[in-house]
């Protein structure tokens, strides 16, 4: 190919908002947003369209490296594609673009800067799921993390300043413990490589022992856990979600918030398994009980719209941890499922929940009565949006859940019945908002 599809979809966004920081006039960064904001997901549909066909290196496509460390070992820029990340860099394209349109016609004050911050988040997302490299896997979560916090401090609505300092406490807390259990995975490792496929082949041939294990996965397991909203550790994500501005909660909820699970899947499973099964079942009660059964009665409480999409994410990241907790291929190839097609609906939820703010002036539920006669499409989006994120059959949510629940029975028939009766939480809420 003349160009590097994974290059490109993250150095464009870069690019445009290094330029919008060094003055580039109004005029020219709203033009130019336009074409940026789709070139990630252009770039995401032809990796997609042509995975199949690339020549595969230990199952990863488009392999590039641009910067190596001494010797070829330590950090480098190492891009690819592999099944689990592909369809994570597909969300990550489309929901940036559609975020990135609405935001160019938001009429957001101080427009560039807005603009600006979401660039960068679109560039930070598309390396995450870009990078074979740890280093740069969590540097590109961190360069998409920062604008977050700034976004909803400045531009979000209700209790802004309050949601703007949780969010930066919990997530700040969460993305340290796992970088303690990304270091200590790769000083303990002796691979002197912070590669996926070089730390991959080399603990394949020398694995870690037991007790060094269960500490890295139990580490990687609670800082991840945070960034995913992990009950009991999950209360900043409706609070966030409920001040942020619409671009910045479709990005970081249909998205970002994939980060952790994404880690413990393309990196603990694989590295540390025996580390990650040790601790299975407690992670699989906190998930049931927590995220899907007292979350669940939560969100079903709610009268605020955004706080119940705000809560109803929560809820469902605990069907993932189920997913994971079971550790085979049928339950990680049902959380990839889940967290593809929950990206884009609740991405699509909280557009749709901004557009009925517009024509009703309240995100409370009992004020927005008859909204079907006035605006016949919008309801019908909403409608078919939730009954996607309540997992319907026919929608991608529900194939994913019930992968899961397949999965999951194998690893534990109690909790599988609990995480079934959760299901009656997300069909009340569900059919009582729409």
């Amino acid at each position: 190919m003349p160009f590097d599809p994974l290059l490109l979809s993250i150095v464009t966004p870069l690019a445009l908002a290094a330029a919008i920081a060094c003055g580039l006039p109004k005029r020219w960064s709203v033009r130019l947003a336009y074409v940026v904001f789709a070139i990630p997901a252009l770039m995401a549909l032809h990796t997609w369209w042509h995975f199949s066909a690339q020549p595969q290196d230990h199952g990863y496509a488009f392999v590039s490296r641009y910067a190596t460390g001494l010797d070829g070992v330590g950090i480098s820029l190492h891009l690819g594609l592999n099944g689990i990340s592909l369809p994570l860099f597909v969300l990550a394209g489309l929901v940036g673009f559609a975020a990135g349109l609405y935001a160019l016609q938001s009429g957001a004050e101080r427009l560039k800067v807005y603009l600006m911050l979401l660039l960068i988040m679109q560039g930070g997302l598309m390396g995450v799921f870009a990078s074979i490299d740890v280093f740069f896997f969590y540097f590109f979560h961190e360069l998409a993390l920062i604008p977050t916090f700034i976004m909803v401090g400045v531009w979000g609505g209700r209790d802004r300043s309050y949601a703007a300092m949780k969010l930066t406490i919990y997530l700040t807390l969460g993305a340290m413990i796992s970088l303690v259990g990304l270091i200590a995975l790769y000083v303990k490792s002796g691979a002197h490589s912070f590669d996926f496929i070089a730390l991959r082949d080399y603990l394949g041939a020398h694995p870690l022992g037991a007790t060094l294990q269960n500490n890295i996965a139990g580490l990687l397991l609670v800082g991840l856990g945070v960034l995913v909203s992990l009950w009991p550790l999950h209360t900043w994500a409706p609070l966030g979600y409920g001040a942020a501005p619409s671009s910045a909660a479709m990005l970081h909820a249909g998205v970002l918030k994939k980060f952790g699970l994404y880690g413990l899947i393309q990196i603990a499973a694989p590295l540390v398994p025996v580390g990650l099964a040790h601790w299975a079942q407690p992670l699989a009660w906190l998930a049931v009980v927590g995220n899907v059964l007292i979350v669940g009665l939560i969100t079903i409480a709610q009268r605020d719209l955004k706080q119940m999409l705000g809560y109803s994410s929560v809820m469902h990241m605990g069907y993932a941890f189920l997913g994971i907790a079971c550790a085979s291929v049928l339950g990680t190839g049902g959380v990839v499922l889940l967290m593809v097609a929950h990206g884009l609906s609740v991405a699509l939820l909280f557009l749709l929940a901004t557009s009925i703010h517009h024509r009703t002036h309240t995100f409370a539920l009992d004020e927005m009565g008859g909204l079907a006669r006035q605006a016949p499409v919008l309801a019908a989006f909403f409608v078919a949006g939730t009954l996607a994120s309540i997992g319907l059959p026919g929608f991608a949510n529900f194939w994913g859940e019930l992968t899961i629940f397949v999965a999951l029975w194998k690893f534990s028939p109690l909790i599988t019945a609990l995480a079934v009766a959760g299901v009656v939480s997300s069909a009340i809420y569900g059919l009582r908002s729409a």
